[in-house]
C-alpha cells in the first residue's frame, strides 16, 4: 500500500497532474486546495474523497491543518 500523503497540498497537486480529464469545479476546487494554508472540515472531506474515487493514497492524519 502506497504511503498517505503527508499534506493537503501534495495530495491535490497528484491529483491535478495525474487525471487530465478532471470537471472543471474539480480542477478548480484542487488548484485552490494546492495553495491554501488550511483546509475547512468539508474541504477535507471532498479531497479525502476524490483521492480515494482516483484510487490515489489517502490523507496522513493530520494532513489537512
Amino acid at each position: 500500500m502506497a504511503r498517505p500523503f503527508p499534506h493537503h497540498r501534495p495530495a491535490a497537486l497528484a491529483l491535478l497532474n495525474g487525471f487530465p480529464g478532471l470537471s472543471h469545479k474539480t480542477a478548480g476546487f484542487l488548484g485552490h486546495v494546492c495553495v491554501a494554508p488550511a483546509l475547512t472540515d468539508r474541504q477535507r472531506n471532498w479531497l479525502v474523497k476524490l483521492l480515494d474515487q482516483h484510487g490515489q493514497p489517502p490523507l496522513a492524519d493530520g494532513g489537512a491543518s
